[in-house]
């Protein structure tokens, strides 16, 4: 009996242990505010339920550490001052630990001028823009920036012999350092930016810039705007003689949906995620089947959907790293710190005052199926 009496503390000392963790486990709120309506929506709901993929996964799994994940989701419709007044919303009813997925030039630019992100201490983890912009406290991207884009677009064309290229951009604050990102990007590759031709934010109004490029006759065109504008665009100039590189933003789903095969048919596309399409690498299978095994996706297998992924990756791993007590204020700190996570075959990592998680850019290009090819 004496032995049982001085064994019984000792598990019941085990259990405790192996339980603290649990203990002290909480759900950690991911909010995310984008377009769900509109222009955008489809990569909007598509990156959204690539983050609730992995989070149901390792939520099946009991968690990290005990802490499950929940994504509350907002439609701001694409309209920034609907981005900031939500996000709000969510901050005061939801209290998230860490927002996601936001997209837009103006709605990353208002939300980050409103103060919202420093005077709640909390991340933004995973955003699409089509500008360059500075390093932000705060924000976090998960994939690599525009100037790595630009500079994979000017050296792949420069090696091909073109010399004459142009530039089809959203209009906005973001635009004079994008202009000055290509003219300072094509005079070190030997090219000349003979044209640059924009259109209005938030719409797909690309007439006057199919003139312009109509006109000046360039030998390739970097289309750095939202999917709805690039599929107008390359709808309206059809076959005028240049090669068409769109930005990684472009939605190869929402070009498929608008445009014949034959209208597509190589045009290349920056990609800043491994092919969600086929198995590359441990990312990209995992992905497939987390997708697989969802009886219903609520939008079409995508690269957006891939990044989605990547994001709540991010988010879980460092939630991870907090140990017992995971917090808001945690998460930056940890991502300040997190300088490389290899999620096998995609690395993603931050320092203090550098933010852009990903250096990596391949181009596809849309074969006469409609289809992405490397």
């Amino acid at each position: 009996m004496k032995n049982i009496h001085a064994i019984f503390p000792a598990a019941v000392l085990a259990f405790a242990s192996l339980a603290a963790p649990l203990a002290h486990a909480v759900q950690v709120v991911v909010g995310e505010v984008c377009a769900m309506s509109g222009l955008e929506a489809n990569q909007g709901r598509a990156y959204g339920t690539g983050m609730q993929l992995y989070f149901d996964a390792v939520n099946k799994g009991g968690g990290v550490n005990g802490h499950t994940f929940s994504l509350v989701r907002k439609d701001d419709g694409g309209l920034p001052t609907e981005t900031v007044a939500l996000t709000r919303k969510v901050l005061a009813e939801d209290n998230p630990m860490v927002l996601a997925g936001y997209f837009g030039n103006s709605n990353i630019e208002d939300l980050a001028a409103s103060g919202v992100l420093e005077k709640n201490q909390i991340a933004l983890i995973g955003y699409r823009v089509t500008q360059i912009r500075p390093d932000t406290p705060y924000l976090y991207n998960v994939r690599a920036g525009l100037q790595d884009e630009l500079d994979r677009f000017v050296e792949h064309v420069a090696t091909v012999g073109i010399k004459r290229i142009g530039l089809f951009y959203e209009e906005g604050p973001g635009a004079a350092a994008l202009l000055a990102a290509a003219e300072a990007a094509a005079k070190k590759a030997g090219l000349t930016l003979v044209a640059k031709a924009s259109y209005p934010a938030r719409t797909s109004q690309v007439a006057k810039a199919v003139e312009t490029m109509t006109t000046a006759a360039p030998q390739a065109i970097f289309m750095v705007s939202t999917g709805a504008a690039a599929a107008g665009f390359i709808e309206n100039y059809g076959r005028a003689g240049a090669q068409l590189f769109a930005h990684s933003g472009v939605d190869i789903e929402q070009l498929t949906k608008r445009l014949a095969e034959e209208q597509m048919q190589g045009v290349s596309i920056a990609q800043v995620t491994p092919n969600p399409y086929k198995i590359a690498n441990r990312l990209s299978k995992e992905f497939q089947e987390a997708a697989a095994a969802k009886k219903t996706l609520e939008v079409p297998m995508s690269y957006a959907m891939m990044e989605g992924y990547i994001t709540a990756k991010v988010i879980v791993e460092a939630v991870r790293r907090q140990g017992a007590k995971p917090t808001r204020e945690g998460m930056a700190r940890t991502l300040d710190a997190m300088d490389r996570f290899d999620m096998g075959g995609y690395v993603v990592g931050y320092k203090p005052g550098s933010r852009t998680g990903s250096k990596f850019v391949e181009l596809s290009i849309i074969s006469g199926t409609g289809k992405i090819r490397q």
